[in-house]
């Protein structure tokens, strides 16, 4: 639900401004909402099998880093910038 500004009485205004580490206008709206956080799900494994795992990660990563071929930076940041925008595409990067 919206709620604007000016319609808010003086606490909730207040309840707002604390809540968001900033003060509000009156030609301002404001949404409050609630969610339920996804849970955590502890790791089902050892420390051992967490250590061999990140082995072999790093493996795998060595082998596709070794395959690919060398580009400049400019490359790089084409290539990364036109990823980015293929799932977002009101990506900017930052100049």
């Amino acid at each position: 639900m919206l709620h604007r500004v000016k319609d808010l009485s003086p606490e909730q205004k207040l309840a707002v401004e604390a809540l968001l580490g900033r003060s509000v206008s009156n030609d301002e709206a404001v949404s409050v909402r609630t969610i339920v956080p996804a849970a955590i799900i502890p790791s089902q494994l050892s420390q051992e099998e967490r250590t061999e795992a990140l082995r072999r990660l790093d493996s795998y990563f060595a082998k596709i880093d070794a395959r690919r071929k060398p580009v400049s930076d400019d490359e790089e940041e084409a290539i990364f910038t036109e990823a980015m925008k293929s799932v977002r595409p009101t990506y900017r990067p930052i100049d």
